[in-house]
């Protein structure tokens, strides 16, 4: 008995290792890319149109060619209104976050990434999608002073390249509120496959035009060499980053997500001051990180609170079996649209509207908890 593996505790924790992996490569990968130390491939715009390309393409073979899942019926009122605004914030998010590896290292882009709760949390209550709480509001001060603390330890500060990574971050954070307002207010659910396939070729449409206007000439005028290999195997690792979460996602949930994130930028951090010996972390930069860190989990344990308390309404208990009846067999096809608004007990919860904000934000377009359950039924057998 003794002997005997748990395989599926086996396999959840591979999933978590390949999702640290991926997650830190992609990022050490992108800063080397685009580092003028290193490949230099100073074209951030370039690479993201790349990256989305690429992605579209795998997801248009998968959906049209293999027909390994169905696509989503999208109406124009619902792509016009819901994905060009989400695929413009996306865009950008991924823009100026790449932009951000031109200026400043990556663990203090780690660092500042500490942000995201607070600039979604601020981007939910502008929308009216949360409340303004003393709480929570205690928690992002805790975190904002985390950050600035920490920036006032960066021995190499770089004010564009800070200014590039919030803007970032709040674009994201966008993307996330806008996600949620738009596309679940309309039932409509999307798998990270139909996301890449619908969201993709808007977001590569939208940097064609910045791209046009500021790396083009640039490009033609500097002779940049272009390894068809690095940027292969760079947009492999992208779009094996989306799926992982979605695996990672599937066999545990939004708390170990957040634990493994949180572990994914200690390493991150450990790992760029190594590869990059011009990544120096000050005594002040994780004093400040650490107090961030502290903002974050508290911020993520009254969010967990929240959504446990909304999940133990005093419903009865057939209106509860009800209600998880209907979940499963709703999950039962994780790529067909939902049919039915957010009070039909999912696992986001009514008092709990707003969007996660834990997503890694080197692949985002898994933006929320309704693919839990789609994860554990898709995916409970090992490949």
């Amino acid at each position: 008995m003794g002997k005997m593996i748990n395989k599926p505790l086996v396999l959840t924790y591979l999933y978590l290792f390949i999702y640290i992996l991926l997650s830190s490569g992609v990022i050490l990968y992108n800063k080397w890319v685009l580092s003028p130390k290193y490949f230099n491939f100073p074209f951030p715009i370039t690479l993201t149109m790349i990256h989305m390309g690429f992605s579209g393409a795998v997801a248009f073979l998968l959906i049209r060619v293999f027909k390994v899942v169905a696509p989503v019926k999208m109406t124009f009122e619902i792509y016009a209104t819901c994905v060009v605004p989400i695929s413009a914030f996306f865009a950008s998010s991924l823009w100026f976050g790449n932009t951000a590896y031109l200026h400043i290292s990556v663990a203090f882009i780690q660092m500042l990434k500490a942000l995201m709760p607070v600039a979604t949390f601020i981007t939910a209550v502008m929308c009216g999608t949360d409340k303004l709480r003393c709480d929570v509001f205690s928690n992002m001060l805790v975190v904002s002073i985390g950050v600035v603390i920490s920036s006032y330890g960066e021995i190499h500060f770089n004010i564009v390249g800070t200014a590039y990574q919030v803007t970032g971050i709040f674009a994201e954070a966008l993307r996330l509120v806008l996600t949620q307002v738009l596309l679940q207010k309309k039932g409509l659910t999307l798998n990270p496959i139909t996301s890449l396939y619908y969201i993709a070729p808007c977001s590569f449409v939208f940097l064609f035009v910045p791209w046009y206007l500021l790396e083009m000439q640039e490009m033609e005028v500097s002779q940049i060499q272009f390894n068809f290999w690095i940027f292969f195997s760079n947009a492999i690792c992208a779009l094996a980053l989306n799926f992982s979460i979605f695996l990672v996602i599937g066999r545990t949930g939004a708390v170990t997500m957040r634990v493994a994130g949180v572990l994914k930028d200690w390493i991150l951090i450990a790992l760029s001051s190594v590869i990059f010996p011009e990544s120096t972390i000050t005594g002040l930069n994780i004093i400040g990180y650490a107090i961030a860190l502290c903002g974050v989990v508290m911020y993520n344990y009254i969010k967990i609170k929240d959504v446990r308390a909304s999940q133990t309404q005093p419903d009865s208990i057939p209106e509860r079996i009800t209600k998880e009846w209907k979940l499963e067999k709703k999950s039962s096809d994780p790529f067909l649209p939902s049919k039915g608004s957010d009070n039909n007990g999912g696992r986001n919860g009514g008092n709990s509207p707003t969007a996660d904000p834990t997503v890694d934000e080197e692949a985002p377009l898994v933006p929320t908890s309704r693919f839990y359950y789609a994860g554990r039924t898709q995916f409970k057998q090992p490949f």
